[in-house]
């Protein structure tokens, strides 16, 4: 089991910037690829950033260059960076985890960008 735990959501507005943080607990040695997804109201989730367990990195195209995911040294934290925003950006951010056996979703965080 892993356990997922998102934060620094929040309000901001057009233009701003948020840092997004997932920490991961649980059989953390089991994880492979981490990533950041998103879910609009009336609209369906969406990857928007991945990072293999060898950091390869792999982006949404409508990021374009706006966001960037990275990892900590103990490969248990996954933070997005988010530069840029949009009010399009406004959606609740799921952190997932993959492993051999399953993926595994934190509780979501709501990013709200003002225009």
């Amino acid at each position: 089991q892993v356990h997922l735990v998102e934060s620094g959501g929040g309000l901001v507005q057009a233009g701003g910037s948020l840092r997004l943080s997932c920490a991961a607990s649980g059989s953390i040695v089991s994880i492979n690829n981490m990533g950041w997804y998103r879910q609009a109201p009336g609209k369906q989730r969406e990857s928007v950033a991945t990072i293999a367990s060898g950091g390869r990195t792999n982006y949404a195209g409508f990021v374009k260059g706006r966001f960037t995911i990275s990892r900590d040294n103990t490969k248990t934290t996954v933070y997005l960076q988010m530069n840029s925003l949009k009010a399009e950006d406004t959606a609740v951010y799921y952190c997932a985890a993959d492993t051999y056996a399953s993926t595994y979703w934190g509780q979501g965080t709501q990013v709200t960008v003002s225009s």
